[in-house]
């Protein structure tokens, strides 16, 4: 899961529990997100990358450089 890359389907920020969508399995699943730095914002349609992943759905995520 660390190191998939995912886009945001649901506003990442401080106070915020997000969502990303990452393919996994043949598939693409949501998972519950949140910034690895705290102050951090991803809009919706941002690419970014898993840092840490804690099942069974919760992922933190960082920018994706593209």
């Amino acid at each position: 899961m660390v190191g998939k890359q995912g886009r945001v389907t649901g506003k990442i920020g401080p106070g915020l529990v997000g969502e990303v969508m990452v393919p996994v399995r043949g598939g693409v699943e949501a998972f519950y997100a949140h910034p690895t730095v705290p102050d951090e914002e991803f809009p919706v349609g941002t690419i970014v990358i898993v840092v840490d992943y804690f099942p069974p759905r919760t992922v933190y995520v960082a920018r994706a450089l593209v």
